[in-house]
């Protein structure tokens, strides 16, 4: 059971940390750009073959321009997701939540885990009936009935 938490745990925060992990549109290959909201798998294909052909991106506007679809409004939430260009997030975009806001919640709640695991712990490590106690029990149980 402890294991299973753990791993559920690890596979949490991972998870997290992909998810607010900034992309530059000139280094990232289709996964990583399919991982933005707003971009799926025709965008990304669309933004890895300009890229291919015409070389990098030099900016936000340079990116508007050469990627069809793109446009103000939609560069702006691209960004806001965590699309960048060169590492520069787009001007005017809404900054994302602070990461060392996030990072500095991440040590509690592992603590928390940590300290309800080493609470249940003694819990599992009680001794359990062995399995051919409990079929004896359960087999005078059924001679009792008789």
């Amino acid at each position: 059971m402890f294991k299973k938490l753990m791993f559920a745990m690890l596979a949490l925060l991972a998870a997290s940390g992909f998810a607010f992990a900034d992309v530059d549109v000139n280094k990232g290959d289709q996964a990583a750009l399919d991982g933005i909201k707003g971009i799926g798998p025709a965008k990304s294909k669309a933004i890895i073959e300009e890229r291919t052909k015409n070389g990098s991106f030099k900016d936000w506007s340079d990116f508007e321009k050469r990627v069809k679809g793109i446009g103000e409004k939609n560069s702006t939430k691209l960004s806001e997701a965590g699309l960048t260009v060169n590492g520069q997030a787009k001007a005017g975009a809404a900054a994302k939540p602070a990461a060392s806001a996030e990072k500095a919640s991440k040590p509690a709640k592992a603590d928390k885990a940590s300290a309800s695991a080493s609470a249940s712990a003694p819990a599992a490590s009680a001794p359990t009936p062995s399995a051919s106690a409990s079929a004896k029990a359960s087999a005078s149980a059924k001679e009792t009935k008789k």
